[in-house]
């Protein structure tokens, strides 16, 4: 790690509150609300060969859940797209990935921030996959996490907020110290849930077994893969799923932006072997971001 170079010390230029700006000069007050009481929403974008993939739907997400944390954005969705494609255009990524986020400034210090300005800040860097293809086929290693995900009626669950995240960065690490890629983490019910910062899949004779999104985020990258399975012919089946039942899957992989279609091998106590469906949605939607096959979710 030592040759990682800090975000905050990266060359270049970002976009903050409307303009392009030096990217070392694009700070905020350590009094800032949204780190000290986390209202601060945020997006996790790939981009392909210069096109953000479904950056709409993004960008809609980070709207949706702005208002479900209580804030407005202070500019329109088409100034938000343009914005992330300006990000990436300055700092000339073509491959790569897009962090926008929002959050309430330093106007207030205190529980209540009625009165704060909502801060955007849109950032590009280059990121490669999670995996190359030949280590994802060999299916990733994960932990079952001690922490688990809260109920709907605890935490605005579907909403793309930083706080939601806190529990995922103690099941990461734990999970890494015991020398595993990632953890799942179960629900408040008890029922399997996702990882740490990805969708779950399953498969059994054939079709998908996800399951049901009621209290974590219903992913973009797990919608475009569920559409991509439909249109092949895959069925696939959005349920409640027990931890058990996890014995009786063959396959097993994660979706999301950053982890893309990555293969699991081993959860816990239970094994899977990555196999030809898994290979196939892998290889299906690296050609739908790149633009080689479109599937409309």
């Amino acid at each position: 790690m030592a040759d990682v170079i800090p975000f905050d010390q990266r060359e270049g230029s970002l976009w903050y509150d409307g303009k392009l700006v030096p990217w070392k000069s694009a700070q905020t007050h350590v009094l800032t609300h949204g780190l000290h009481y986390a209202s601060s929403v945020f997006e996790g974008e790939r981009i392909y060969g210069g096109r953000i993939y479904k950056l709409k739907d993004h960008t809609q997400r980070l709207f949706d859940s702005a208002e479900t944390l209580g804030f407005t954005i202070p500019y329109t969705q088409d100034e938000i797209n343009a914005a992330c494609q300006a990000a990436a255009d300055v700092q000339g990524i073509k491959d790569g990935y897009i962090r926008p986020v929002a959050f309430r400034g330093s106007e207030m210090m205190a529980v209540s921030a009625q009165s704060t300005k909502i801060h955007v800040a849109i950032a590009a860097w280059s990121w490669p996959s999670y995996f190359s293809p030949a280590e994802k086929l060999k299916g990733i290693r994960l932990e079952i996490s001690k922490w688990r995900r809260p109920s709907a009626e605890t935490e605005p669950v579907h909403a793309k907020a930083a706080g939601l995240y806190m529990i995922c960065t103690l099941s990461k690490h734990a999970a890494e110290s015991r020398g595993y890629a990632d953890a799942l983490m179960f629900d408040y019910r008890g029922l399997v849930a996702e990882a740490t910062g990805a969708n779950v899949f399953f498969v059994k004779d054939g079709a998908l077994h996800t399951p049901t999104p009621d209290c974590f985020l219903n992913g973009i990258t797990r919608q475009s893969v569920i559409a991509i399975a439909k249109a092949r012919g895959i069925k696939v089946v959005e349920r409640h799923i027990k931890p058990e039942e996890m014995a009786d899957f063959s396959e097993c992989f994660l979706t999301g932006s950053a982890a893309e279609v990555t293969p699991v091998s081993e959860i816990g106590e239970y094994r899977f072997k990555p196999g030809t469906l898994s290979e196939t949605l892998m290889n299906a939607y690296a050609d739908e971001v790149r633009g080689v096959a479109t599937v409309t979710a």
